[in-house]
């Protein structure tokens, strides 16, 4: 059985920092691709990044480039994001995704075949 928890997020002050964990159970750590995606109300889900597990290859939105960081332990099958300078604009539920496949389409949630339950950021300003 595939389980994704997400946590790490947190109400910070704009500027501040926070790492979100995604710790992954009943997937290979080493394949597939696993995401983030950030929803606010009204919103539709947006992802922000994603890594091909294998190759360790990032993808960014342009909306965070710079201020993203994705990355993975393979031993603890954990998938991290990491944002530097938070801004108001950061504030949402995060949502990590994975599937099977290296997916070209990293941003779209409809590839996505296995979610978690999300995490809260909120950034006031």
């Amino acid at each position: 059985q595939v389980r994704l928890v997400e946590s790490g997020g947190d109400s910070v002050q704009a500027g501040g920092s926070l790492r979100l964990s995604c710790e992954a159970s009943g997937i290979t750590a080493t394949s597939g691709t696993v995401g983030w995606f950030r929803q606010v109300p009204g919103k539709e889900r947006e992802g922000v990044a994603s890594i091909w597990r294998r190759t360790g290859a990032t993808f960014y939105a342009d909306s965070v480039k710079g201020r993203l960081t994705i990355s993975q332990d393979n031993v603890k099958n954990t998938v991290y994001l990491q944002i530097n300078s938070l801004e108001p604009e950061d504030t949402g539920m995060y949502y990590c995704a994975s599937d099977d496949a290296h997916l070209s389409k990293w941003y779209d949630r409809r590839e996505y075949r296995y979610w978690g339950q999300g995490t809260q950021v909120t950034v006031s300003s």
